[in-house]
């Protein structure tokens, strides 16, 4: 079929080892455990260690498809890096990962050796992954001979006791993408949606000197002087001596939390979804692929939706559900059986009551016998692996896509040949819809992905380590870099101030590594 001869060849996770019991979050924020567990599908958060970050996270992820693929870095054209947890405001992100893989293999392959490789970041909230994977694909088909790597890599944090607390996780997945892949072949057409709005957004925030000040003399318990005529100590002068003494009357201020309104969110997700998913039908019409009144939810063997948090897939889908039951005409009947009657604005006095009546009958479906066996045919795999890594932004659809694989290939299904649907969507927001063909040696692929092996193998944190990891108060990592990258040293010096440096811990056997920790001479 055209528009299939490129896609996903392998895929890699990489996620951190140590992780917190979302029974050790529900307790100990008096929030019972069954509304998480059972009601978001919540099990585990992943938690990134001192020495890991977005740059570190996503160089392990691509070093593994490298090394399972045993590819040369003089031929990766491309190192395409989604991700909303950026390190710098100007430097991209994939340029530390460029150096780290640069200085791994530069012994075997030259220091030169991915000096011809292309790396950009993708920001768009949690779909730049997909905004990297459809930038690469379309590169990708311009030469049969060209090959890239998509990496996403995200820390999804959110403050302490906020309502996105329990849903966090961190991790990276790297993508090699090709011509004629062993695993998935995506089609061209991809069904987008997007409008300027503030559902999630994380925002450089300008404080005023004088407020620092004030806090701070406030704090000291001082009150012989005050904030202004301290400010008033500061020197004029245009040399830079200390955080305070800056040039600027403000301060910038950029936190890796975000601000948020899961609501809203909420809607905004709904609405992008169902508008990219027509744009997406109405694409396929217009060429001639279909009718209008043909199936395309129902022809997908599997959904991969973006999954903020496991069970948000089955939650968001109603409306979906019901765009396709009246597209094939068979709504009037299944909603007749289900005594379900859908709002219409002109019954309500305003657009919020009619909004809260929407919201309420989209809930009503979920809870459906047709709903559930739909959600339990095309969605259920996918929660499985998200349950036990949390929200991974940017790569969160795509753990879905490898953890969904990973089930089908444990439940002995034959899948090859089937086509699966994708529903991206970051806040902002943005959503992206298209499809992709599950490849004859999709087995020996996904073998190696060794998902519920990783996560199998990780250290799960008590509450007060990891409230220090959350406060950044923990200065020496939990479990040492132990074959892979870890941060190193960011310097403090003029001209280099912020500038991260990382290096490659060659493995050690598990023994070594436990007495070098009771030594002390691990960090």
């Amino acid at each position: 079929m055209k528009g299939y001869s490129v896609g996903i060849d392998d895929m890699a996770l990489y996620v951190p080892s140590l992780y917190l019991p979302i029974k050790t979050i529900a307790s100990e924020r008096g929030i019972a455990y069954e509304k998480l567990n059972k009601g978001l599908g919540l099990e585990h958060l992943a938690i990134p260690d001192v020495h890991e970050d977005t740059a570190t996270m996503a160089a392990n992820a691509v070093v593994e498809i490298i090394e399972k693929n045993q590819l040369d870095p003089r031929t990766i054209g491309r190192i395409y890096l989604g991700t909303e947890s950026a390190l710098d405001g100007a430097k991209p992100t994939a340029t530390y990962v460029l150096e780290m893989l640069r200085r791994k293999y530069r012994a075997q392959y030259g220091t030169a050796c991915f000096q011809n490789c292309d790396v950009v970041d993708l920001t768009f909230a949690c779909v730049g992954g997909v905004d990297a994977l459809q930038n690469t694909l379309d590169w990708v088909k311009g030469n049969p001979d060209r090959m890239g790597i998509v990496v996403c890599s995200d820390f999804a944090k959110y403050e302490l006791a906020s309502t996105g607390e329990y849903t966090q996780g961190a991790g990276a997945i790297a993508m090699l993408v090709k011509h004629n892949p062993r695993l998935l072949a995506i089609g061209d057409t991809f069904g987008v949606a997007a409008m300027g709005v503030h559902d999630f957004f994380k925002p450089k925030k300008e404080v005023a000197k004088l407020q620092i000040i004030r806090e701070v003399l406030n704090l000291a318990g001082v009150t012989d002087i005050t904030a202004e005529e301290t400010l008033a100590k500061l020197s004029r002068s245009l040399e830079v001596n200390g955080i305070l003494d800056d040039n600027d009357a403000k301060l910038s201020i950029r936190k890796d939390t975000p601000i948020f309104d899961g609501q809203y969110s909420n809607l905004t997700y709904q609405n992008r979804i169902r508008e990219a998913y027509l744009h997406f039908k109405n694409q396929k019409i217009k060429a001639g692929l279909i009718a209008e009144n043909d199936p395309i939810m129902g022809n997908w063997e599997r959904l991969i939706f973006h999954l903020p948090y496991a069970a948000h897939g089955r939650r968001i889908a109603s409306e979906l559900f019901m765009v396709e039951l009246k597209a094939i005409g068979k709504w009037a009947a299944f909603a007749q059986e289900n005594d379900l009657a859908e709002p219409q604005l002109a019954d309500f006095e305003n657009e919020a009551l009619f909004q809260r009546a929407t919201s309420q009958f989209l809930r009503a479906i979920t809870k459906t016998k047709g709903y559930k066996e739909f959600t339990i045919n095309k969605l259920a795999k996918a929660e499985v692996a998200s349950s036990r890594v949390g929200n991974m932004y940017a790569c969160s659809i795509f753990i879905a896509l490898m953890g969904t694989l990973e089930e089908d290939l444990k439940d002995g299904e034959n899948i090859a040949g089937k086509d699966f649907g994708f529903v991206g969507y970051g806040s902002g927001s943005k959503s992206k819809v298209f499809e992709g063909r599950i490849q004859p040696a999709w087995k020996e692929v996904v073998k190696s992905f060794d998902i519920t092996k990783k996560l199998d193998n990780r250290t799960a944190l008590d509450y007060a380590t990891y409230e220090a990891l959350h406060r950044m108060e923990q200065s020496t990592s939990i479990i040492p870099p132990n074959g892979e990258f870890g941060l190193s040293e960011i310097l403090t010096t003029t001209n280099k101030e912020g500038a991260r440096y990382y290096e490659w811990k060659e493995r050690k056997d598990r023994k070594t590594v436990k007495k070098q920790m009771l030594s002390g001479k691990m960090i």
